[in-house]
């Protein structure tokens, strides 16, 4: 990826001295000051306006949460039942009930969310709950067995609640269970989880709301002077509910819509539907809310389940709609005023149910889907318009080969200067947000970083909905700008899934070899990282080939120069140091044919560290010498501090050890002002060891004491080492 432009930093390292005992306590306690503290994640949305009954239930789980089933065991309380029952909401209830006592904060995670082809992702469910409790992209593990490690770490001794919704199996919710006996789990179910039963504390089955509960809810929605009126027909609307909170919702809405007409109108309407169509009773309920709607507000509704996220922001919906946002924006306040969605900070949420309900009423106006595949493209557009943009922001100038979307009439951009969302896998210590962040806040390309993380479900949707629909070039290309993404938010099931349908697709297009080139060699790292190393050759062995196909434009021979740098990488983590150097040369030679400065430099870099793991170190002082310079001359502040720690590592192994000092220290001076806690401890642990060396106990004590503290702040291993 292109080098981050960040504030350059002072400190062109000269050779100097040691550090001094006397300024080591000043360097600690700057280095300790500078971890900045992630908020106590608080995950669930704020108390629902309406909610009746559950009064017994909630007492059942109260008091199961006063148990503890063993040392290191939490409570695991699940809730299970019909959908539309209000198992979720009432989860959040008894969440909020116990979120004082458990001062480590409320987790919250869908499974529904990370579920393809109804397997859960376990390592990306995991990598959003260590993001939520604070651990940096950074000091993620990669595998599921390092995450669940992890995982069990930073929950340890904790007081937590952590709300998994949405499980099929108990297979799905184990792996997520804190290893503190102090912590509570509330899980929802459609059914039971038989494979649970060995950690359940309570199980909890839901019925229907009783009509009592059920009339009081109506009544609350309503309002007492009509339900006061006619007790009869809100009882007989009530039970046309079937004590389904998701029904009674929209009855309730739906009784308010008509205000001036009688409920027991209503209801004879309702009942003359039901028997008309022979219906189920609460399809008829959401029949006649959808019938209520003005024509613009119904097609919103209709349009909403092809939107790939539980939940759509205004110019999302304005883009389904492709009417102009005020329309989109008078749409959504009439389906949330119908009942028809609930409106949270992230956007309108429709429940499942009324999903389901709106598929159908598609099917029923729109038989051949032209209506939904046309609402589609505009969002696929909009989408890919957006990440390409705040790719930008984020990225700078890199190389991408797909033509930018235009403006779009029907929907507005996204201004990402005023995006202040603040997601729930967000953290003060990120690979591209640290140099994003500033003494008054976020900067644009933080912001444009955490708009896609907050959007990623869609955007990540978007790439399958495109492939789906035979728009090739619109999947490979909004595959380019999560890119970005991937490298700041390492979600491996999503970007494996994205880049796969990315690779396909422009194979199936046929009409970009650069695009295929490109959309192999990105999906071949998420396959490394994994330690997928066969399949990742492989579409490395791929990339090859077609990179020779590639004419002799300079983004072409860019791209070449960057397949050979991906094969490199590739042997670089597999150990095979010598051959990955072969492949950094012929990079670096036709960087040096087109006059890349930047990529003679990377390229100079990677043989460097290729010849420190060959033991030529003689050869990588030169090499990481050289590359240094480069960097400090193109004036690219991460990269010159970069390169400067790689070069006094190189130092060290000849025996210039003091040499590399003031190269340290400025590696550091840089990590602390981009806010990256991960350098630091890398820098940190290297002048530990140096101080080590030449029997500065007392100073390598410090060092290694600020490293383990930020270390510990941010999540990362206890034994990370330089």
């Amino acid at each position: 990826m292109a080098e981050e432009t960040c504030n350059s930093v002072g400190g062109h390292a000269q050779v100097g001295s040691l550090v001094q005992a006397g300024t080591v306590g000043q360097l600690h306690q700057h280095v300790y000051s500078a971890a900045v503290q992630p908020p106590v994640p608080y995950q669930i949305p704020p108390e629902t306006a309406h909610f009746e009954g559950r009064t017994a239930e909630q007492a059942r789980v109260l008091l199961a949460t006063g148990a503890r089933t063993g040392p290191g065991t939490p409570t695991v309380v699940l809730l299970n039942g019909l959908a539309g029952i209000g198992k979720t909401e009432l989860g959040f209830r008894i969440a909020r009930r116990l979120g004082d006592g458990h001062e480590d904060g409320v987790l919250y995670v869908d499974l529904d969310d990370l579920r393809r082809d109804g397997v859960v992702e376990i390592a990306d469910a995991l990598g959003d709950l260590l993001r939520s409790l604070g651990v940096g992209p950074e000091w993620l593990e990669r595998s599921l067995a390092g995450r669940t490690r992890q995982y069990w770490t930073q929950t340890r001794d904790k007081h937590l609640v952590v709300v998994v919704d949405n499980a099929r199996y108990g297979a799905e919710v184990v792996p997520l269970l804190p290893t503190s006996a102090a912590s509570v789990v509330i899980v929802t179910s459609h059914g039971q989880l038989y494979d649970l039963e060995r950690v359940l504390t309570l199980e909890v089955a839901l019925e229907p709301l009783a009509t009592e509960d059920a009339t009081r809810l109506l009544r609350r929605i309503v309002g007492a002077p009509r339900t006061s009126a006619e007790p009869e027909a809100v009882a007989e609307l009530a039970r046309r509910c079937a004590g389904l909170p998701a029904a009674l919702q929209v009855a309730g809405r739906w009784a308010v819509r008509y205000r001036h007409r009688s409920l027991s109108r209503l209801v004879t309407e309702l009942t003359a539907e039901l028997n008309e169509k022979g219906l189920p009773k609460v399809e008829a309920v959401w029949d006649a809310a959808h019938a209520g709607l003005e024509p613009t507000a119904a097609r919103l509704y209709r349009l909403l389940p092809q939107h790939p996220a539980r939940s759509v922001t205004l110019p999302a919906a304005s883009a389904l709609l492709g009417e102009g946002p005020q329309q989109a924006e008078e749409a959504l306040e009439e389906l949330e005023s119908a009942g028809l969605l609930e409106h949270r900070p992230e956007g309108w949420r429709m429940h499942d149910l009324l999903r389901g309900h709106a598929n159908r009423c598609a099917r029923r106006t729109d038989p051949d889907g032209t209506e939904a595949a046309a609402g589609r493209r505009r969002l696929v557009r909009w989408y890919r318009r957006q990440a390409h943009r705040a790719d930008e922001l984020a990225a700078g100038s890199r190389m991408t080969f797909a033509e930018p979307v235009p403006p779009l009439p029907y929907a507005p951009d996204v201004d990402f200067a005023a995006f202040t969302a603040f997601t729930s896998t967000d953290s003060p210590d990120t690979g591209l947000t640290d140099t994003g962040l500033t003494d008054t806040g976020p900067t644009d390309k933080a912001r444009a970083l955490r708009w896609m993380e907050s959007e990623r479900l869609a955007l990540y949707g978007c790439v399958r909905i495109a492939y789906e629909d035979g728009l090739d070039g619109d999947a490979w290309a909004l595959c380019e700008p999560l890119w970005t993404h991937f490298l700041d938010h390492p979600h491996y099931g999503d970007v494996v899934d994205a880049f796969t349908r990315g690779v396909a697709a422009a194979v199936r297009e046929g009409s970009s070899v650069p695009a295929i080139v490109r959309m192999r060699c990105q999906l071949a790292r998420p396959l490394w990282e994994q330690e997928q190393y066969e399949q990742a050759a492989a579409e490395l062995r791929q990339a090859l080939g077609g990179a020779e196909a590639l004419g002799d434009s300079e983004p072409e021979r860019r791209l070449r120069a960057s397949v050979a740098e991906f094969r490199g990488k590739l042997l670089s983590v597999q150990g095979d140091w010598a051959a990955a150097a072969e492949y950094f040369e012929a990079a670096r030679r036709q960087h040096l044919a087109i006059e890349n400065a930047y990529g003679v430099m990377l390229q100079t870099y990677l043989l460097g560290r290729a010849a420190a793991g060959t033991g030529e170190h003689g050869r990588a002082v030169d090499l990481l010498g050289e590359a240094h310079a480069m960097a400090r001359e193109q004036n690219r502040a991460r990269m010159t501090a970069r390169t400067g720690f790689e070069l006094g590592r190189a130092l060290r192994r000849v025996g210039r050890a003091a040499e590399a000092v003031p190269l340290y220290r400025a590696a550091l001076a840089s990590a602390e002002q981009r806010g990256s806690a991960f350098d630091q401890v890398r820098v940190l642990e290297a002048l530990a060891d140096l101080a080590e060396e030449t029997g500065g106990s007392a100073e390598a004590a410090a060092y290694r004491e600020s490293a383990r503290v930020l270390r510990q702040r941010s999540g990362g291993a206890t034994d990370q080492s330089s």
